[in-house]
């Protein structure tokens, strides 16, 4: 009998030491929070942060996105709509920039918002490293990760999912 109560004991203690692995393969980003001043992405689950990611954003990154080719990236809450395989910057999530608040600005300022913004890959044509090109906002308002950290990325977010993004 006793066999058999620290047997199950084992086997117990085992499936137990799997949980928080099996937890982690699981995650799926429930909000992705973006700011610009630590130029870092998070993503949440549940109202805990599960991963952080280095950043780079446009050449102008201060303040709000107000029109097309100002090379910034804009601040607010949208949602991360679809994803596009075949990117030009090897993976990308389209951000629903502009919203409707964006559209009355720029129609009140008679401006074009711009759009168009993603989170996306690498440029495939920089002469610097992966990790040397996140030293830098070399954007055109789009938020770049490395390609590896966009796989990750590709398989943590699901289109609808919330993003904001923070001054």
């Amino acid at each position: 009998m006793r066999f058999i109560c620290f047997s199950m004991l084992k086997v117990t203690l085992l499936l137990c030491s799997l949980i928080p692995s099996l937890s982690f393969a699981s995650d799926k980003a429930d909000l992705v929070v973006v700011t610009k001043s630590t130029a870092s992405l998070s993503l949440l689950s549940q109202g805990k942060i599960f991963k952080s990611y280095r950043i780079a954003m446009g050449d102008n990154p201060v303040g709000h996105k107000l029109t097309e080719g100002d090379q910034r990236t804009p601040e607010g809450r949208y949602l991360l709509d679809y994803k596009k395989s075949d990117s030009a910057y090897y993976r990308s999530i389209h951000i629903s920039y502009p919203n409707d608040e964006d559209k009355l600005r720029a129609d009140a300022l008679g401006i074009q918002p711009g759009g168009q913004i993603m989170i996306h890959g690498e440029n495939p044509h920089s002469n610097l490293s992966p990790k040397e090109a996140q030293n830098y906002n070399w954007t055109d308002g789009c938020i770049a990760v490395t390609n590896a950290e966009m796989d990750e990325l590709w398989r943590a977010i699901d289109a609808g999912t919330p993003i904001e993004i923070w001054p």
